[in-house]
């Protein structure tokens, strides 16, 4: 747990290949800390099972982290009651958005959401969009992979959705060296928008 949370908590899960304790995830939650974001970083097992064995380890089904992010979040709303905002980092993000489809969130927040497979435009993961019911945040690099601007563009993304682009950023929001940006900016400024996101929302409510 990180941050006071004067903005909100934000129960947030980390990406595929690297956990809470990845350069990335580690900068994001200090960065929203700093803009008052209260940060419950989220760890799944198989990730920790990873850590204590010291080997890669794939992610299991989809619908078992979903199962797991559910009792995460029972258990961390328990104390204090109140619906959390829910996100994450890539497969992270796209484990809390099938969670916010299928009960209530205060809102969703999802950085660098994998839209689809690298180099496989074609298979989208947007089916369970429709369901989701509260205000969601999607904050991506605009060269990501897994859904660059041009082909998110494209998309149907009705409701109550707002897409930021950090302007040449990848799916880790690192920009190339001659946009004459850094990743650690990057971070800090997508934070920004986070919170101010949060903080709309909170009014609005």
């Amino acid at each position: 747990m990180k941050g006071e949370g004067g903005v909100g908590r934000l129960l947030i899960a980390h990406g595929a290949g690297a956990g809470q304790h990845s350069l990335y995830m580690s900068r994001l939650r200090n960065a929203l800390a700093e803009q008052g974001v209260q940060t419950l970083a989220v760890e799944f097992s198989y990730m920790q099972r990873a850590q204590l064995e010291g080997k890669r380890i794939p992610p299991p089904p989809i619908d078992h982290l979903v199962e797991e992010l559910s009792r995460w979040c029972d258990t961390l709303t328990h104390p204090q009651g109140g619906t959390l905002w829910l996100g994450g980092k890539s497969l992270g993000g796209r484990v809390a958005s099938l969670l916010a489809a299928r009960q209530p969130a205060a809102g969703l927040v999802l950085c660098g959401y994998p839209f689809h497979p690298p180099r496989k435009p074609e298979k989208l993961r947007l089916a369970h969009w429709p369901q989701i019911t509260c205000p969601t945040l999607v904050v991506q690099g605009s060269r990501d992979p897994f859904g660059t601007r041009d082909e998110v563009a494209h998309y149907e993304l009705a409701g109550q959705r707002q897409l930021h682009w950090l302007e040449d950023g990848d799916h880790d929001w690192k920009p190339r060296r001659r946009s004459g940006r850094t990743q650690a900016e990057l971070i800090e400024y997508g934070a920004t928008v986070i919170a101010a996101f949060m903080k709309e929302h909170r009014a609005a409510g």
